[in-house]
């Protein structure tokens, strides 16, 4: 007996040595302490404190994940508010992206440990190391999801609408780690000491297990539809061109946005001190000109205040080359790159000829100048000037979004689309004669799109670029979306995830069905 007894003592054990070696850094069996399933996996009150903190930082490590992962649409938007607070391009939101899923990685792989070591019968000790990293991911995805709630609330719209579309295989994962689950529940439940602790352990599972089971009543879907309902597929209007494939709000890059087949152009107007508008985003030309080199102590004066001579003689492409101001861009032809280098800062009236030559439709932020300039108070009347005199654009390609004015602008440019940049009344738009929405993709409704398009009314939904956003607004019913991807989503040729209501309901009933009778194999053995 003492031989045998001996013998189990030492025998020699890898896969349990290397379990407790990489979360216990306890690597020797004698080192380790065993107990039985059903009872208290943690010899100490603390252990089980680190214990619940793990399970803590799993969740709110895997909120943070899915919260950043589905914000991908609006990273650029991110990486330029940092622009603006740092004075440098950097792709911060892709290091984020790249540090929460390390961080998610490594609480996984510790839970996991966890789960094995249970189910092996040993007894949990959590190393100091590992501690002070669960308390550093808690902590992190706590902070990141707090700023983030802060300052980019909207994205808690982007996941909810995510779920429109990822709520079926999220249902189908949930129940696949329920099953996973099923095997260390039953352990312990069976082989439990006490008559009230398979209560407390199997009650808490099969109640999350029926609520998961249920789920698919409450969910909805436009993308989970019935054959032949699906409407057209959304015209593209490329957003500042196709800044993917050249510098933004050039020549360039609207070229580029004509030759993918793009609908319309959207672009920014600001108006040069001596009366030409021109193509600019910012209220500065630090980041999408050389105004650094040329004029170095006039990088933070706002770019109305420069006349268009000086503004003729700025680079407003080779930023584009040394701050890839995408993660996804690829990588650019020589002549691409060439073509890019020489690029200059954009006139409406150019701009106008070229959409009126490729029949393309035009919208576009018409920014106030600051005060003490010339045009401060004329430019409206400016903008109208260049487009109805100088350019010879057809009126009915003007997308006119901006409100003030707009009567004025209705009796001097009958032909030109109103366009609201935000929901009101249907009564309202058409007393105003709108006849198009201008909407933010986070306000997107099937319910509302429908309601407006009853009334003749269209909707474009900005600014749209990953494929699962624009099959949603494609479901949705959208007419058209304002995109920097116009190259990715011009190749789809339905909605990503689009089934019917029967192939749903086949699909959520062989998941319960096949997860109840894995988990009833699992018990009974």
């Amino acid at each position: 007996v003492v031989r045998r007894r001996l013998l189990q003592r030492y025998e020699h054990q890898p896969f349990i040595s290397c379990l407790a070696g990489f979360y216990s850094c306890r690597w020797k069996r004698y080192q380790r302490i065993r107990t039985e399933p059903g009872k208290c996996c943690c010899k100490t009150v603390n252990e089980l404190k680190i214990s619940t903190d793990i399970d803590f930082s799993f969740c709110f490590s895997l909120v943070f994940l899915y919260m950043w992962g589905e914000a991908k649409n609006d990273y650029n938007n991110f990486d330029w508010y940092n622009y603006g607070n740092l004075g440098f391009w950097f792709l911060w939101s892709l290091v984020l992206l790249i540090v929460a899923a390390i961080l998610f990685m490594y609480i996984t792989l510790l839970l996991v440990l966890a789960m094995c070591l249970l189910a092996e019968g040993q007894q949990l000790y959590l190393h100091w190391s590992h501690k002070i990293g669960t308390f550093l991911v808690l902590g992190f995805s706590i902070a990141a999801l707090f700023v983030l709630s802060v300052l980019w609330g909207d994205q808690w719209k982007t996941v909810r609408l995510s779920f429109q579309i990822t709520a079926p295989y999220l249902h189908i994962g949930a129940i696949t780690v329920m099953v996973l689950l099923s095997w260390p529940v039953a352990l312990h439940a069976i082989r439990a000491d006490k008559k009230a602790v398979p209560v407390i352990i199997v009650g808490p599972y099969l109640a999350i297990l029926l609520v998961l089971f249920l789920i698919p009543l409450g969910m909805y879907s436009p993308c989970i539809r019935e054959m032949g309902t699906l409407g057209p597929k959304p015209a593209l209007i490329g957003h500042r061109g196709a800044p993917m494939l050249a510098p933004e709000n050039t020549e360039m890059s609207f070229q580029k946005t004509i030759e993918h087949g793009g609908d319309g152009l959207e672009t920014d107007v600001t108006i040069s001190y001596d009366g030409v508008p021109f193509l600019m985003h910012d209220s500065t030309l630090r980041r999408t000109t050389n105004v650094k080199e040329v004029y170095p102590n006039d990088t933070a004066q706002n770019a109305a205040l420069f006349p268009w001579d000086t503004l003729q003689e700025l680079n407003a492409g080779t930023w584009f080359l040394k701050d890839k101001p995408f993660s996804c861009m690829g990588s650019l032809s020589r002549a691409d790159q060439t073509q890019a280098m020489n690029q200059s800062i954009y006139k409406l009236s150019n701009f106008l000829r070229l959409a009126d030559s490729q029949n393309k439709l035009v919208i576009f932020d018409l920014y106030r100048p600051p005060e003490n300039h010339p045009y401060r108070n004329s430019w409206i009347n400016r903008t109208l000037e260049v487009i109805l005199n100088e350019s010879g654009i057809r009126p009915h390609l003007v997308l006119w979004l901006e409100n003030d004015m707009r009567s004025f602008v209705e009796s001097v440019a009958p032909g030109f689309q109103q366009t609201m940049g935000s929901k009101a009344p249907v009564e309202d738009l058409l007393m105003d004669k709108i006849v198009k929405l201008n909407l933010a993709y986070t306000e997107m409704s099937s319910e509302d799109i429908r309601k407006y398009a009853e009334a003749n009314i269209t909707t474009n939904l900005y600014v749209v670029n990953e494929p699962w956003l624009f099959s949603l607004a494609w479901c949705s019913g959208a007419h058209s979306v304002t995109t920097n991807a116009i190259h990715t989503l011009k190749n789809l040729s339905q909605p990503l995830f689009l089934m019917t209501p029967q192939q749903y309901n086949i699909m959520w009933i062989l998941t319960d069905l096949t997860s109840v009778l894995l988990i009833s194999l699992i018990f009974a053995l």
